[in-house]
């Protein structure tokens, strides 16, 4: 039987805020940073996006559709395409038409309603969905959660929601002696089909290509397809996840980054028995070896591969406490400004912005941090929720109509008083 290699690469951007003072509180309600998001946007897509897809597109064409690639684009980036960049879109697209490439499914916003709201969860999966078929003509049949969040119940909801498969981290505390490279099962529901992120032949690419203090460099294509068939020599399949921008923006062009793509496929071929596939396929040709039991979240952030990278101090807690607070008084409030900021403050990057582990990790949360540090991150974020909480009451109070409830003003130093206003 064939042995397959998935390559996967995540595509997403934040909606940056601006610097948002205590003294903007109720005064001005434009909580993001359109310079700073158009800047950064229009420099990843020259490194990037554009060439990365020109390269992929190339690709596709000279190996006649046997090199494949999955792709998830989050609505947040999407929607700065639209704004900032379109060509980056119509470059989508152009891969689309191939038939060689999948895309996932995922949150709209890139947040972490999984862990927090189911309803709202649903919602934005529903969205990100519609806005996939929308741009590409296709429907996903699987799906990535936010940084690849997975648990037992995540991924019974998933599967609930019709999807075939998932997308999540092989990590080495849920997997014990067991290998990544197989297909597995939810353990509540054993229709959907779980794909594990082999981490140590994905970070090779995405953090360790240029570092020269690294005893396997230089990496190079023909070295990496020996270590691809190697572990494919008693395994079903590799999976390869990482972050699209390892192509011209965290790995830059003058690593050699592009040129180590450009050769990858035909390295990969040699191996006769070695094919490239999407999840979709995959599932199709590999049967499942036996269910993951996570009772807890998983992502791939990390060394602890768990979700302390969004969640795990009480400023982080806090912040997504308030923002989640204001959930039904917004949907309530058939306001779709409102709306649309609560999903775009959801994004998981708010929050990882605030994380304190300045340890092993330390590094990392540097490189994508714009802050100095996390506490400057909670207070801006803090004085926009401030302001967008000021929002939602506003939005929430009754109009004054016969038969509702009206809040008096009294001028007296006790609390407002609820007086009922009675038909006539």
């Amino acid at each position: 039987m064939d042995k397959t290699i998935c390559l996967y690469f995540q595509v997403h951007q934040p909606h940056r805020l601006r610097l948002y003072r205590f003294f903007d509180i109720g005064k001005s309600s434009y909580y993001f940073d359109d310079f700073a998001n158009k800047t950064i946007l229009r420099r990843i897509a020259e490194r990037c996006y554009l060439p990365a897809n020109r390269l992929i597109n190339e690709l596709i064409v000279k190996y006649k559709g046997t090199f494949r690639v999955t792709y998830s684009l989050t609505g947040s980036v999407i929607d700065q395409f639209e704004k900032f960049a379109p060509e980056v879109i119509e470059s989508f697209k152009e891969l689309a038409k191939t038939g060689c490439v999948e895309f996932l499914a995922e949150t709209y916003s890139h947040s972490l309603s999984a862990l927090i709201s189911e309803e709202e969860f649903k919602e934005q999966v529903k969205l990100h969905d519609q806005k996939i078929f929308t741009l590409f003509g296709v429907r996903p049949t699987v799906f990535r959660n936010t940084e690849l969040i997975y648990s037992d119940k995540i991924g019974a909801i998933v599967a609930d929601m019709g999807y075939s498969a998932m997308l999540t981290e092989g990590a080495k505390h849920v997997l014990g002696w067991k290998s990544p490279n197989f297909l597995y099962t939810n353990a509540l529901n054993p229709r959907l089909k779980i794909l594990l992120k082999n981490f140590n032949l994905s970070d090779d690419i995405a953090f360790r290509f240029s570092n020269q203090s690294w005893a396997n460099w230089p990496l190079t294509a023909d070295k990496y397809a020996g270590w691809l068939a190697k572990a494919l020599e008693k395994d079903d399949l590799v999976n390869i996840f990482m972050d699209y921008e390892t192509f011209g923006e965290h790995q830059n062009v003058s690593t050699g980054i592009f040129d180590f793509l450009k050769h990858l496929p035909a390295e990969i071929m040699k191996y006769k028995t070695i094919k490239f596939d999407t999840p979709a396929e995959i599932c199709k040709k590999h049967q499942p070896v036996a269910p993951l039991h996570v009772p807890f979240p998983i992502s791939w952030a990390d060394e602890e591969r768990d979700t302390s990278a969004w969640i795990g101090n009480e400023l982080q807690n806090e912040a997504i406490a308030k923002l989640y607070s204001a959930e039904l008084k917004v949907k309530n409030s058939g306001d779709t400004a409102l709306l649309a900021d609560f999903r775009k403050l959801q994004e998981s990057d708010h929050f990882y912005y605030m994380c304190t582990k300045f340890f092993s990790d330390g590094a990392v949360h540097k490189y994508f941090n714009p802050y100095e540090t996390p506490y400057e991150a909670f207070i801006n974020y803090m004085n926009v929720i401030s302001d967008f909480l000021l929002r939602c009451d506003r939005a929430a109070q009754p109009t004054g109509e016969p038969g509702g409830i009206i809040i008096a003003e009294d001028k007296s130093p006790v609390k407002k008083r609820a007086v009922k206003k009675v038909k006539p």
